[in-house]
């Protein structure tokens, strides 16, 4: 199913049929190069430092249905419904250090944000759906797979070619057949015309009414 964004102006259009569906073809699986590319696509995704914070844990259900089926146990019930059909589940973990110094990493999860987005372009650049999940049992999850405390248990991944509508339930299809739709840029809840009181310089940003210093990220 094909659900193209809507957007004000043109944009690439991989960002605009990314989507997460829940219809998964049951009967079709990755490749290890699907897989592979994925993971690719996620290598190279901006961080500070370059640190690369992101880990992924990847279970196949054609390759360790076990290992699938407890991942898979983690789901809350409602995910459990659609993402039954998905042959990949992937668990998206941000280490909260530095792997160079060992010193808290507070953009890990920013950085892994941008690893998720990048592992979900790219499946949809392949003609394959992938679908975020913040919906699952974080501490089973980490007792489950002996996940270490450091890690911050972010979003589990299903990934799979897209399948046939009528297998979801009604809620699940009442959802996948919704039409797309985003606030307009610049309406988002609690933000307000910045008013700036003296010219701006590079060094400086507008925010509220009130001016801030620009963090910067190496």
């Amino acid at each position: 199913m094909n659900k193209p964004a809507i957007t004000q102006v043109a944009i690439n259009d991989t960002i605009a049929k990314r989507w997460s569906g829940r219809a998964y073809n049951a009967d079709q699986d990755l490749s290890p190069e699907h897989i592979k590319a994925l993971l690719e696509a996620a290598r190279w995704a901006p961080s500070c430092f370059g640190d690369q914070p992101w880990r992924f844990i990847v279970w196949q259900k054609s390759s360790n249905l076990d290992a699938w089926q407890s991942a898979f146990d983690c789901l809350s019930v409602g995910n459990q419904g659609w993402v039954i059909n998905a042959p990949v589940l992937m668990l998206l973990c941000a280490n909260s250090v530095f792997h160079h110094n060992q010193q808290p990493n507070r953009w890990s999860q920013y950085d892994c944000g941008a690893a998720a987005e990048n592992l979900c372009l790219q499946a949809t650049s392949m003609g394959l759906s992938a679908h975020q999940l913040g919906g699952f049992n974080v501490d089973l999850a980490r007792k489950t797979f002996q996940v270490p405390e450091q890690f911050n248990l972010m979003a589990m991944i299903s990934v799979g070619y897209p399948g046939d509508l009528s297998k979801l339930s009604a809620e699940a299809l009442a959802r996948e057949q919704a039409a797309r739709s985003r606030r307009p840029s610049g309406q988002g809840p609690g933000l307000v015309p910045a008013v700036s009181r003296r010219p701006s310089s590079g060094r400086r940003a507008a925010w509220c009414g009130r001016t801030r210093r620009a963090s910067r990220r190496s």
